[in-house]
């Protein structure tokens, strides 16, 4: 598999005031018009203008010209933030191309959906709850759910340039994270270092659960390493975030929602965890 065809997400952020310089762009589509660079691959960014919902409880109803304004200003506010992607794409030298999804709040974006199950790759930052996007959460279950394509979740504390010199693979056998492990290959490629990690707890398969992943990825000409931690009482989410912490690992690879959504609300589950506290991007495939 190659990654020749990008979706991004792109972040609204706060509109700049008229004649302002443009405002940057965020973590996550600057991150993923730096990979598509290296990987010459086409970005198609889209943002969301979501149209206001007028709430059920409101006795008298609101101008028409009230509606029709919020709506203006949410159009021009995605524009704004598609403009700021194609301004950093043609800088970079990446083909692309930006869509505006207006939307309802609330509402499914069938659209983005469509477009997940066509491309090679779909690109979201990790919402900031100081400055949270409409609808933020939605579209990486849509983008999980509903498309065909892995995910690259990019924390919003990233600063930097990203690195993929570092890969850590979160491996429990199943058959997400196995999805998750063929959709990483073009971005194991650029990797220095591989590590299959494994987190070992009752019930845990005996032998070497890791080999046969090691020995299929040697195939592809990758050096890996396998590791079995011990996490006693700490949650899968914690445990892995802890060990990228402690070997500064770039990259999480993960399955993404073992359980139906129901289970893994009740439970807590590794992707809830691992979507709540990420301090690195990463990689998860349904």
């Amino acid at each position: 598999m190659t990654i020749k065809d990008m979706l991004v997400l792109v972040d609204n952020g706060t509109a700049a005031p008229a004649g302002a310089t443009p405002r940057p762009l965020g973590p996550a589509p600057s991150a993923a018009l730096e990979l598509a660079a290296r990987l010459g691959a086409h970005a198609t960014g889209v943002a969301l203008a979501v149209d206001p919902i007028v709430p059920g409880f409101v006795v008298a109803p609101l101008p028409v010209e009230v509606i029709e304004q919020a709506r203006r200003q949410a159009i021009a506010v995605a524009d704004e933030a598609a403009s700021a992607f194609s301004a950093e794409a043609t800088r970079l030298g990446v083909g692309h191309e930006t869509r505006i999804s207006e939307i309802l709040m609330g509402g499914v974006p069938e659209g983005f959906a469509a477009a997940a199950r066509t491309t090679d790759l779909v690109v979201i930052g990790q919402d900031d709850p100081d400055h949270p996007e409409p609808m933020r959460e939605a579209m990486i279950e849509t983008a999980l759910f509903e498309g065909a394509a892995p995910m690259l979740l990019v924390p919003y504390i990233v600063k930097a340039p990203l690195s993929f010199d570092r890969v850590m693979i979160g491996w429990d056998g199943g058959r997400t994270a196995a999805r998750a492990v063929h959709a990483a290959l073009p971005i194991l490629k650029l990797a220095k270092k591989i590590s299959v990690v494994m987190i070992d707890r009752a019930g845990s398969q005996p032998g070497q659960p890791g080999a046969d992943l090691a020995e299929w990825l040697a195939r592809h000409d990758l050096k890996i390493d396998v590791e079995q931690i011990e996490a006693g009482d700490v949650a899968v989410a914690d445990a892995l975030l802890d060990h990228a912490a402690d070997r500064s690992f770039d990259v999480l690879v993960m399955g993404g929602y073992g359980h139906s959504r129901v289970r893994e609300f009740l439970l807590g589950g590794a992707t809830r965890g691992i979507l709540a506290s990420m301090t690195l991007p990463v990689l998860m495939a349904h």
